[in-house]
């Protein structure tokens, strides 16, 4: 089976966290959705709370956001647009822990 280096092909940028107690996750989801909206960059948004995890395996991590990116050099220019730069504050103020993964997509099996 032969994989792409990842220099061609989408980018997935994969945040799960586990937010601070007290803070008001709808919040933050509402300021993800405007920050990816104002940001072309971003080819898709997805996002989602944890619900059937036992604590085990979850480690206390709640939610977990999906972008996708046409390729890397767009990641790399999101990371730095003023509106994420902004947005970035507020998010990491508001997280206890955080796991990131950035990888070259590989589709098995295509979206129905």
């Amino acid at each position: 089976m032969s994989r792409s280096s990842g220099a061609m092909g989408a980018i997935k940028h994969l945040v799960i966290v586990k937010f601070k107690e007290g803070v008001v996750v709808e919040e933050i989801v509402k300021g993800m959705e405007k920050l990816v909206s104002e940001v072309d960059l971003v080819k898709s948004f997805e996002w989602g709370q944890d619900t059937e995890g036992p604590e085990m395996l979850t480690q206390g991590f709640t939610h977990s956001f999906s972008m996708e990116f046409d390729k890397k050099e767009d990641y790399a220019a999101f990371q730095s647009h003023p509106n994420h730069v902004e947005y970035s504050a507020t998010f990491s103020a508001a997280i206890e822990k955080i796991v990131v993964l950035c990888f070259p997509s590989v589709r098995v099996k295509p979206s129905a």
